[in-house]
């Protein structure tokens, strides 16, 4: 268990986000923690499930997948959006 920083792009949000989640979190519960930040705000809520990719990826993360599974550098940006 660590602490791990990534930069948040979630999708029709205009602001990057710094968000700090723990390394055995997967990537629903990364998805949630940036969605804090959005969701509401400035994103409106959509009843379809989040997902997380590596900026620029074409493929999403698998939900169930931790952070330190997926073998992420510190401060990686990650896309969050909803599906469908």
């Amino acid at each position: 268990m660590a602490l791990f920083p990534f930069v948040s792009n979630f999708e029709g949000d205009f602001l990057l986000q710094l968000v700090a989640v723990d390394t055995e979190n997967t990537m629903d519960e990364v998805a949630e923690a940036a969605a804090v930040h959005s969701v509401e705000r400035r994103v409106p809520r959509q009843d379809k499930p989040l997902r997380v990719r590596v900026q620029g990826a074409d493929a999403p993360l698998a939900r169930d997948i931790t952070v330190k599974d997926a073998k992420l550098a510190p401060m990686t940006p990650l896309e969050i959006y909803y599906e469908g």
